[in-house]
């Protein structure tokens, strides 16, 4: 029988790579429990890798084409898949993005991704490093804007993003750039493509003190958790952690301000940058 063919890098490689693991896997009789214990990793991670929310890296993929015994299938082929158009610490958090069917969020310090204008993302990636080209910071930024097109379906992800007061006060750029980039969240969440609410100074002390969150689901894979501090990154699927800081989200969700008086500080806010007065 004639081995699989190699992928075309045009035709959503990474997906036709889960999608081939999926079969390699099923030919050997083997389950995503048992492959991953043979290559001591977990079920749920094999699950990713075929649903193409995780991206195979040229290690592994070698150890599939000995367990699968694919001829070197993966190997040549994950060079393919890898390709990215976002920063190397993110890119795997965007890829599975675009595959979730949920996004639940909390930012402290910043307008979360996905609700940023072209003008706030250019304005916090020119902070982020101030010595980059010009050419390197509209890269970033229109990186930032291929994610925010998920959010042209009208219905898919579900988006639910908890804002810390502080990220909508903290000026990033100017009052005029602040002024659009709320009105803009205002406007997501008055059409209701997107749940927001904000956490007020008022709440105190909370569960996610210490960084940014980000729980997604998907259809048919395990769901990931991703949070970051300064320069601390990390993407997890093990469950008992998910499962953590799905509980941290949620207490969040419980302190935070309605939907309704939400949308209401919002609009106040981007009122008062756009008449210049004090926020």
């Amino acid at each position: 029988m004639a081995g699989p063919k190699d992928l075309d890098p045009s035709t959503s490689p990474r997906a036709l790579l889960g999608a081939e693991l999926r079969h390699a896997r099923e030919r050997k009789g083997l389950s995503q429990e048992q492959l991953g214990q043979r290559l001591f990793v977990s079920g749920s991670f094999i699950g990713q890798l075929e649903a193409g929310t995780r991206r195979m890296q040229p290690e592994f993929a070698r150890m599939l084409d000995e367990v699968l015994g694919t001829g070197g299938f993966f190997s040549r082929n994950c060079r393919a898949a890898a390709k990215s158009k976002y920063e190397e610490h993110f890119e795997v958090v965007a890829e599975a993005e675009a595959q979730a069917t949920a996004i639940r969020e909390y930012t402290p310090l910043l307008i979360p991704g996905l609700l940023q204008t072209a003008a706030y993302a250019r304005a916090v990636n020119r902070a982020y490093d101030p010595m980059a080209p010009e050419e390197t910071i509209e890269e970033w930024t229109e990186g930032r804007l291929q994610r925010i097109r998920l959010l042209d379906h009208p219905t898919k992800p579900l988006l639910w993003a908890v804002l810390d007061e502080a990220a909508l006060r903290r000026e990033a750029g100017s009052r005029a750039v602040m002024a659009e980039a709320l009105h803009h969240i205002a406007g997501l969440a008055g059409r209701s493509r997107v749940i927001v609410q904000v956490l007020p100074f008022s709440a105190g002390a909370h569960a996610a003190m210490q960084g940014a969150l980000k729980l997604m689901e998907f259809a048919d894979a395990a769901p990931l958790v991703y949070f970051e501090g300064v320069r601390n990154r990390r993407l997890e699927d093990d469950p008992a952690t998910v499962t953590q800081l799905r509980l941290v989200y949620d207490l969040l969700v419980a302190q935070a301000l309605s939907r309704e008086k939400s949308l209401a500080l919002i609009e106040a806010l981007a009122q008062n940058y756009a008449h210049e007065e004090h926020p």
